[in-house]
């Protein structure tokens, strides 16, 4: 009587465990193979390796005339911007209005440290030659990526100007944004070219007017320099250089065979612009004589490097060949 009473006991104390770890199995649903929750960050690769920032950015501030452009193309304003100082240290006027009210941070050469501290930026976007000299001050006050490359590393990529581009869309999710606005102008050039093409005479020239000096660009080797020659299909003169601008001495502008020439004129270059336009070499260039000299805005050089920019150099040269 007694063994059957302890069995009895046995059996209800393992029948008690029974239903225990059957309430603990419906109250605690078993674990599932789900995605780990995002950590609100995401990690750029750029020139200085891998910096971590955040994965909604609200307060970009940005260096670089370029990335000014490539985020007004993909539908974002910049906490703060660079200036440059030898157009009068304001905003560059191709941008003014849409920049409007955001403040300026010094030049990408003498950033403002200050003037970036108190926006208290998400993360900082500068060039590789910014980051020679400040790098590690900006690291400082905010993530700090360094994007573009070493002059000429880029020579013969006529692309390459997309590249910062797509990355800076990258941090915001809008890749495939950045790639309609590339193709936007890529189409806009493709048929401009094919009226150039229609052109009997089309070797251009791109000159510019320092203070003591005229150069012409070369072919290649700068953004600009391929959207004229290569999207755009103009024929270099037989003095253009094949890779990087040259000074050209007043003798030299004799042998200028352009059809068309691209005159940007810096500002303190009037002197020696009436200079070259006194000298009888210059109005035996073939594109003086027929009136197909183009003065620009000055700022082709920093147009090149983004959509809003090249879209902007594009409608210029179809009115320059009207």
């Amino acid at each position: 009587m007694v063994r059957q009473r302890a069995t009895t006991m046995i059996l209800l104390a393992l029948l008690v465990l029974v239903l225990t770890a059957c309430s603990i199995t419906e109250a605690t649903p078993p674990q599932q193979d789900t995605p780990v929750e995002e950590s609100g960050t995401q990690t750029i690769e750029h020139l200085k390796g891998t910096t971590v920032v955040p994965q909604k950015i609200e307060r970009m501030v940005v260096l670089s005339a370029a990335y000014i452009d490539h985020m007004l193309t993909i539908g974002e304003k910049p906490a703060g911007v660079n200036v440059e100082v030898r157009y009068g240290g304001d905003y560059l006027p191709y941008f003014a209005d849409q920049l409007a009210g955001i403040p300026t941070v010094g030049s990408a050469d003498s950033p403002n440290l200050e003037a970036i501290l108190q926006i208290d930026p998400d993360v900082i976007v500068i060039e590789s030659r910014t980051a020679e000299s400040t790098y590690d001050q900006l690291e400082k006050i905010a993530p700090t990526i360094v994007l573009g490359t070493e002059w000429l590393d880029f020579v013969d990529d006529t692309t390459y100007w997309t590249q910062d581009l797509l990355t800076i869309a990258g941090m915001y999710n809008k890749v495939d944004l950045a790639k309609e606005k590339i193709a936007d102008v890529e189409q806009q050039a493709k048929q401009l070219k094919a009226k150039i093409e229609q052109l009997d005479q089309k070797k251009l020239a791109y000159l510019r007017v320092r203070e003591k000096t005229l150069q012409i660009y070369a072919a290649k080797g700068h953004p600009t320099n391929t959207l004229l020659y290569h999207d755009l299909g103009f024929v270099p003169t037989t003095v253009t250089p094949a890779e990087q601008r040259e000074d050209l001495s007043m003798e030299k502008i004799a042998d200028i065979d352009a059809n068309f020439v691209i005159l940007e004129v810096d500002p303190n270059a009037d002197e020696y612009l009436n200079n070259i336009n006194a000298s009888s070499l210059w109005k035996g260039v073939p594109a003086v004589g027929a009136d197909q000299v183009y003065t620009t805005d000055s700022f082709w050089l920093f147009k090149g490097w983004g959509a809003i920019g090249r879209s902007e150099i594009i409608n210029e040269v179809e009115e320059m060949i009207q």
